[in-house]
């Protein structure tokens, strides 16, 4: 009975103890990005329409109107359906272009660490010159020479923020093999790629991680930004950037038709960045 009574008790403070480490906004923040990636994946289940379904007679249809929730745009096209496959498509593409950036980052990070000298300060000079680049402006010039493509965008994208990578995985890198484990794995005959992968790069992945939410957001507003300039995801496929641009003309009489994709960008941007400043206090050592 005693223990019972004491099992009792227990739960509601485990309960109290889970709620005060998860703070509101940053449950929110998660909730809100469980929404969107849900959205992502079942977009062709939940969606009511096809995307370049058209109802002419239909046509700046106002929200809350019978058959479709959130109005209709300047072809009557249902704006809730578009919208949905515009959260696949800029999920989609920040998705696979932050992981390039990592990707790319980091692998140029352990090369610098692995090969110190004349490859480290070359690559530093190139993580030098990134840094200083316009990288809007080059995106745009890229995409007007050679034209938009989804595969031209995601790689183009996945450019941006690798040297954020470079510098945090070849200082974690070095910091590392100071503390001994790694010379240790190398004396016991362990190639390097080994003690990479499986030494260093799971004690440094916790960094990487916190340092992918802080480039996820920009891709997505960079992302939205070209959209919005033209130079994006093309028609007839749909991203929230695309349909801003081509809401914005009609602002003042159907402001609905790009309220929408925007306040997505806003909310999914600002939880990813609470998430991130949550994961980024709760793995820093230094501050535990």
């Amino acid at each position: 009975m005693t223990a019972q009574a004491t099992n009792i008790t227990a739960a509601p403070s485990l309960v109290r103890r889970l709620r005060i480490r998860v703070p509101l906004l940053v449950a929110f923040g998660l909730a809100w990005l469980g929404l969107m990636v849900f959205t992502a994946v079942f977009a062709d289940l939940i969606r009511p329409y096809d995307v370049t379904q058209m109802d002419l007679s239909a046509r700046l249809v106002g929200p809350l109107s019978p058959g479709h929730l959130l109005g209709t745009d300047e072809l009557g096209r249902d704006v809730l359906s578009r919208l949905i496959q515009s959260i696949r498509v800029s999920l989609a593409i920040a998705f696979g272009a932050t992981l390039l950036s990592a990707f790319f980052g980091t692998t140029l990070g352990f090369l610098a660490a692995q090969f110190r000298g004349v490859v480290e300060h070359l690559i530093l000079v190139l993580a030098d010159f990134q840094a200083a680049l316009p990288f809007l402006i080059l995106s745009l010039a890229v995409l007007a020479f050679f034209g938009s493509s989804m595969v031209l965008l995601v790689g183009l994208m996945g450019f941006y923020g690798w040297e954020r990578y470079a510098r945090i995985s070849r200082g974690l890198a070095i910091s590392a093999g100071a503390q001994g484990y790694a010379s240790a794995v190398v004396q016991l005959g362990a190639k390097p790629s080994r003690v990479y992968l499986r030494h260093i790069l799971p004690n440094v992945a916790s960094t990487l991680i916190v340092s992918m939410t802080l480039t996820f957001p920009e891709i997505i507003l960079m992302e939205s930004g070209l959209s919005f300039l033209g130079l994006g995801v093309q028609p007839p496929e749909s991203s929230l950037g695309n349909m801003v641009g081509f809401g914005r003309e009609y602002l003042t009489r159907a402001p609905w038709i790009m309220l929408g994709p925007a306040f997505v960008i806003m909310m999914t941007t600002l939880s990813i960045s609470l998430v991130g400043d949550w994961l980024r206090d709760k793995l820093d050592p230094t501050i535990r």
